[in-house]
């Protein structure tokens, strides 16, 4: 049964998570921005009955977006905000392009081949010209395409063996991204999560043969936890799969969750081994519009050779007249970003990249400093991983107020610095969290530690303990 268009509509008392409900009124317009013979309000859940010249329905649109936040003051996300002007011309030359349509824009898709290539090689690939890879929408899509292989795979060995394969496991930490419960849930995969501890503040290897057996798809390593910004030890997590294979003939691949540190580690910790050069590394993933600097939303995905991505999974499409090779959840999607992401590997190359970090982790590690000098703070870790850390309120002083009462304070300066709880192992912690991104700059760094010290300064003042702000506790990473 088809449903009505008002049955679409939401309500005041049902409406998207995180969002305000919105009054049933119509958008009443300015009415300098009508024109004779137009209308002067537009409903709001329903379309217009008729139309509007461009302009006004541009003064409407703009208005409302006017309204969203300063992106330049959200040090809540790691998603990138600003690109060079001749990016953005080079943007809105490329908007129309469909990066699926590899027939009408061969040249386009020449350059996303270009791109992952030149990833695989980053990542020291074996031979970069036998390694596969893709762009995305973003990391999600690309994590859920490795998941997906890692799963294939396993399938195709335990069949082959004439075993079951109807209960894959995939191991991570408790502090894995969201998109990994996603891929677990949407594919039938149980998750095994290794929980944090004090003692153990990311997935380091420490107990992982608890976990692991012959249904085991794989492990998840992550470089940078969105939690904190911490790497995982990718090594030391290798080096105990080797320790389980040797002992009872597992042998279980490591996809690398890189969706930050793999744009960030290559350039400022080359010597650090994390990537293929583990030869227990099967894929890699990480976020083009992140620490790859692109606008959103474009990630890439790699596979260390064709044996880590089962032929069955990539579709051979004849489609606007050619044959196309595709391996993605999406399918016509933007190409521009991809455009974008060459254009800045053209425009930085490795020097240009390593410069752009080294400065956001500079201004993280200067942050950390000034704050984990604060009576009131404990860091949690100082920004030397990615330009990203983490910090608790110490216990002595949560007697009258707490981190989101902080958040809040900061919110009124333009501020967006999240406070939410650790995921198990330590939930009962609650930490803010600061992202350092391209275009924070040492200056702007200086105007939020002197907004963060009055906001302090303020809670302190407090003789009665302030209200609770009615968080949810919710986190998106």
């Amino acid at each position: 049964m088809s449903a009505t268009r008002s049955s679409f509509q939401p309500s005041s008392r049902r409406h998207v998570a995180g969002s305000r409900p919105e009054p049933e009124s119509n958008v009443e317009l300015n009415p300098l921005f009508s024109r004779a013979g137009e209308a002067t309000e537009f409903p709001r859940f329903t379309l217009p009955e008729g139309e509007s010249l461009p302009g006004t329905a541009y003064q409407v649109v703009h208005d409302d977006a006017m309204l969203d936040g300063n992106a330049r003051l959200n040090l809540a996300t790691f998603v990138g905000t600003w690109m060079e002007p001749e990016a953005a011309r080079l943007y809105a030359e490329t908007v129309d392009k469909n990066m699926i349509d590899k027939d009408e824009y061969p040249k386009t898709a020449e350059i996303e081949h270009r791109c992952w290539r030149m990833l695989a090689d980053l990542w020291n690939a074996p031979d970069p010209a036998h390694a596969v890879g893709t762009s995305t929408i973003g990391s999600s899509e690309a994590s859920m395409l490795a998941g997906l292989a890692l799963k294939r795979r396993w399938q195709h060995a335990r069949r082959a063996a004439g075993k079951p394969s109807d209960r894959p496991n995939l191991v991570m930490s408790s502090a894995v991204q969201v998109c990994w419960e996603k891929f677990c849930n949407y594919w039938d995969v149980e998750p095994r999560y290794v929980p944090i501890s004090q003692e153990h503040r990311v997935l380091d290897g420490y107990g992982l043969s608890e976990y692991v057996d012959e249904n085991t798809i794989g492990v998840v390593a992550i470089m940078g936890v969105t939690y904190t910004g911490m790497y995982e030890p990718i090594a030391e997590i290798s080096q105990a799969l080797d320790e389980i294979q040797a002992s009872t003939g597992l042998d279980i691949p490591i996809h690398v969750d890189g969706a930050s540190g793999a744009m960030i580690a290559p350039f400022l910790t080359p010597e650090l081994v994390w990537d293929f050069r583990l030869p227990r590394v099967a894929s890699i993933n990480t976020s083009g519009h992140k620490y790859g600097l692109v606008y959103p939303g474009l990630g890439w995905v790699v596979w260390r050779d064709s044996s880590a991505l089962p032929d069955d999974l990539v579709f051979h499409v004849s489609y606007l007249g050619g044959d196309m090779p595709t391996f993605a959840l999406n399918f016509s999607r933007p190409g521009a970003q991809v455009l974008l992401q060459y254009y800045l590997f053209l425009r930085l190359g490795f020097e240009g990249y390593r410069a752009v970090h080294a400065a956001s982790r500079d201004v993280a590690e200067y942050l950390a400093r000034e704050i984990g000098a604060m009576d009131a703070f404990e860091l949690w870790n100082d920004g030397s991983d990615i330009p990203v850390f983490a910090w608790s309120l110490r216990p002595e002083r949560q007697d009258t107020w707490n981190l989101h009462h902080l958040s809040d304070r900061l919110r009124m300066n333009g501020w967006l610095v999240p406070a939410y709880p650790m995921p198990d192992g330590l939930a009962d912690l609650t930490v803010q969290r600061i992202v350092v991104r391209n275009g924070f700059t040492r200056d702007l760094a200086s105007s939020f530690l002197d907004d963060l010290r009055s906001a302090v300064a303020f809670l302190d003042a407090a003789e009665t303990p302030f209200p609770d702000p009615g968080h949810s506790g919710a986190f998106h990473h």
